[in-house]
């Protein structure tokens, strides 16, 4: 095995390692917020080590890190999180509805209901990364979200992608799941919007030169 096949080796255990070491604090921190309020602090924290990680941060303490965003942001992601659990009982209730109204006059309520319940999830996905990426008031993470998933197509599918990927290989291999199912699925997530939101800063510079 020459060196340069050493190096990759050793990388890639880095990452599995970074990975399932965040995916256990994040269990570990929604657990002693008791599930419902350290959750969304959880994920928050997360995402900004994720976040660090994919600009080159690489060397950050970890745990520090994760612990003073949590303490942090305690407060304003489970605001956050109150919207969102909003959102999701709305999307609850249109599923209820359209199983319960199966007839053809409101097929195109269905329709409507169906781009609304895509539109709100999509917008969902990009709000964790919005929040630690961009230093905004409180509802202008909610308008950038929806702003930037509007106009970004392409890291829509790779997050729709990537995200039913981990779902099959966790339900295939439960205990993955475990170890590296939050991580992952954040990493992926955010990865997506990092590249979304740099061709974002860069079409605003660029509107701003001229």
């Amino acid at each position: 095995m020459n060196r340069f096949s050493i190096n990759g080796l050793f990388a890639v255990t880095e990452w599995i390692t970074r990975l399932a070491y965040v995916n256990l604090l994040w269990i570990g921190f929604s657990l002693l917020g008791l599930g419902i309020f350290g959750f969304f602090p959880a994920t928050i924290s997360m995402f900004t080590v994720i976040r660090k990680w994919l600009i080159g941060e690489t060397d950050i303490p970890v745990f520090q890190t994760y612990w003073t965003t949590y303490k942090k942001e305690f407060v304003k992601s489970n605001g956050l999180g109150l919207i969102v659990l909003a959102v999701a009982g709305l999307i609850v209730l249109d599923l209820v509805f359209m199983k319960n109204n199966g007839t053809s006059f409101t097929s195109i309520i269905h329709i409507l209901l169906y781009l609304f319940i895509f539109t709100c999830v999509m917008t969902l996905f990009y709000l964790f990364p919005v929040y630690v990426h961009y230093n905004v008031k409180f509802f202008a993470i909610f308008k950038n979200s929806f702003l930037i998933m509007l106009i970004n197509p392409l890291a829509n599918l790779v997050m729709i992608s990537g995200i039913v990927a981990v779902y099959f290989v966790v339900k295939t291999f439960p205990g993955i799941g475990f170890f590296f199912g939050g991580s992952i699925t954040s990493m992926i997530i955010m990865a997506a919007c990092y590249v979304s939101f740099n061709r974002v800063d860069q079409k605003k510079q660029t509107s701003e030169s001229i």
